[in-house]
């Protein structure tokens, strides 16, 4: 879809739709009373006869109105004006996006800019006008004999009632090269394990540093092996698929600037090898490379901002198979840290793959790391499908990771990570044992990767909750690419 900024007088504006919000009780938007004015007061007429309530939800599609060039108007009813606020106005974006979708619209203008929405700004609601309405048009059928139509929409243009400045249109921009990382996202993590495995990423890092610049090395088992990464080899063994350690590199600002490290979890299929899963439900395992997936999508959406940063992007991937070579409950294998993992449960890979990964990160001189991981199916109980879970060695990481999912409405919750959890990954044979048992399971998750990253600043997001969707609307979300790049854009703009 293209999306475009404007100034926008709605009684001159020629479109196939024109959408304006009406609040309960009948109150209309500042650009619908503008309408209203140059119509001579028909949509008052409609709201005194009942036609048009206000309701949160409600639409009502006017498709001739009498001196408006438009062939068609719009009106999305936003609630009551005293409890609108971001979810108000995100479902109002949500409302319009079905509702438009069930026409034959080929453009609209949306005059939504001037909604008051408390503590946010104009680029706030545009951010989120253009990630809802990407997001409406995403399909995964790419693998189909015949993919279903296209929605007719193609166009929309955010009327605003004075000339756009460069604030507004930053905004736009920046918000189409998130929505651009997030189709990436979900398009690497709804792809089959037969056809997404860590060669398929590994080709799809290199193209990207094609096509973006980025210098892209990719490690095989045997380089691996030469640093010592048994613990991320652990995994591999039992899978027909060699395993990858993939990196790019972004350098948008000067040589000497520490760079940001995001690792993400590459698990391209999990079976949880010999701690074998369910059968019921295992085809999401291919999501398991979902943290991956949202660090290829960042890593795009920065290289489109050309953000003044420099970012690292790890990818540890690998299968996860119960192969006769796999790893045994009670293994012991060495870390590239040098540390011992006893492995109790050969389901609780992610970790093992990560910390490896977290040690090669270091050779970047970070000033922070961020893993991103669908690391717990307890975090999924904890937070369910609404908030990712956010783990760091320091308070102060955590508050801005947090604070830029909330402004993106991708939100993280800030987890315990206190030493008293520690003590439930004791081993009586090895350093440390890959789990913790079944009390404050991605605590002690998180707890264990805490121990390979002492070195520097870090943070853990837990996103096996928010990454994909179950059930009627299985995929994939392309969270949390939206709070990864909001952090490396507030980022860039403290470093000015």
């Amino acid at each position: 879809m293209e999306f475009s900024i404007k100034q926008s007088n709605p009684e001159n504006q020629r479109s196939a739709c024109l959408v304006f919000g009406v609040f309960e009780g009948g109150q209309l938007s500042p650009a619908a009373h503008q309408l209203d004015l140059a119509t001579h007061h028909q949509l008052s007429d409609l709201i005194a006869r009942g036609d048009v309530t206000g309701k949160a939800g409600n639409t009502v599609m006017l498709q001739t109105l009498s001196g408006a060039p438009a062939e068609r108007v719009l009106l999305v009813g936003l609630g009551k004006k005293e409890e609108f606020k971001e979810k108000q106005f995100i479902d109002a974006v949500r409302t319009t996006c079905v509702t438009l979708h069930k026409t034959i619209c080929k453009d609209a203008v949306l005059y939504f800019t001037d909604l008051p929405v408390k503590a946010r700004d104009e680029s706030w609601k545009i951010n989120q006008i253009i990630l809802l309405s990407a997001e409406s048009i995403y399909r995964a059928d790419e693998l189909k004999s015949k993919p279903a139509d296209k929605h007719s929409l193609r166009k929309m243009i955010l009327g605003c009632d004075k000339k756009p400045g460069s604030t507004a249109q930053h905004a736009l921009t920046q918000a189409c090269a998130v929505a651009h990382g997030m189709k990436l996202a979900k398009d690497l993590s709804n792809l089959p394990g037969n056809i997404c495995t860590p060669t398929y990423l590994a080709e799809q890092a290199k193209k990207m540093g094609e096509d973006h610049k980025f210098k892209v090395t990719v490690l095989e088992e045997k380089d691996m092996e030469k640093l010592g990464m048994h613990s991320l080899l652990s995994v591999s063994r039992g899978s027909r698929q060699p395993a990858k350690l993939i990196t790019l590199e972004y350098r948008g600002a000067d040589k000497k600037q520490k760079p940001v490290v995001l690792v993400g979890k590459g698990l391209t299929f999990d079976s949880g090898g010999i701690s074998l899963k369910p059968g019921a439900e295992m085809d999401e395992m291919k999501y398991d490379m979902c943290g991956a997936a949202s660090v290829f999508g960042t890593m795009l959406a920065i290289a489109e901002m050309e953000l003044k940063l420099n970012v690292v992007a790890v990818i540890p991937s690998s299968e996860n198979m119960p192969d006769g070579a796999a790893s045994k409950p009670g293994d012991i294998v060495k870390s590239m840290a040098g540390l011992t993992i006893e492995i109790l449960n050969t389901d609780a890979e992610g970790r093992l793959i990560l910390c490896d990964a977290l040690t090669y990160a270091a050779r970047f001189e970070p000033d922070t790391v961020v893993d991103i991981a669908t690391l717990t199916g307890a975090c999924v109980i904890a937070l369910g499908g609404v908030a990712s879970g956010l783990f760091s060695n320091q308070d102060q990481l955590a508050c801005e990771l947090a604070a830029a999912g909330d402004y993106t409405n991708d939100k993280a919750w800030h987890m315990p990570l206190w030493d008293e959890y520690q003590t439930q990954l004791d081993s009586n044979f090895a350093d440390m044992q890959n789990i913790g048992g079944r009390a404050a399971g991605s605590v002690t998750a998180a707890c264990f990767l805490s121990r390979f990253t002492k070195d520097y600043r870090w943070a853990h997001l837990d996103i096996a909750g928010t990454a994909w969707k179950s059930g009627k609307e299985k995929g994939a979300t392309g969270r949390p690419v939206p709070l990864l790049t909001q952090y490396l854009v507030n980022r860039a703009n403290t470093e000015k």
